[in-house]
């Protein structure tokens, strides 16, 4: 999963969270939290690396990361 919509998406169903639920948790606004949840990283609301941090622990994905960056950039060697 390289998506962070998908990752989003997935621990939100998963652990039946809401995009305010998130956004408190992060302190990010929900309505950003909505757009990475649909459009992902590559969307017009791209998230800054501090949100992909906060996210990353307010949710315990360490690969979110990972998610933030475009596909080229994450094969580059």
């Amino acid at each position: 999963m390289d998506d962070l919509s998908q990752l989003l998406q997935q621990t939100m169903r998963r652990r039946h969270l809401t995009p305010q639920a998130i956004a408190d948790k992060t302190g990010i606004r929900t309505p950003r939290i909505r757009a990475f949840a649909q459009d992902g990283a590559d969307g017009p609301v791209r998230p800054t690396e501090q949100e992909l941090a906060e996210l990353a622990g307010a949710l315990a994905l360490p690969a979110i990361k990972d998610a933030g960056q475009p596909a080229a950039a994450a094969t580059s060697p």
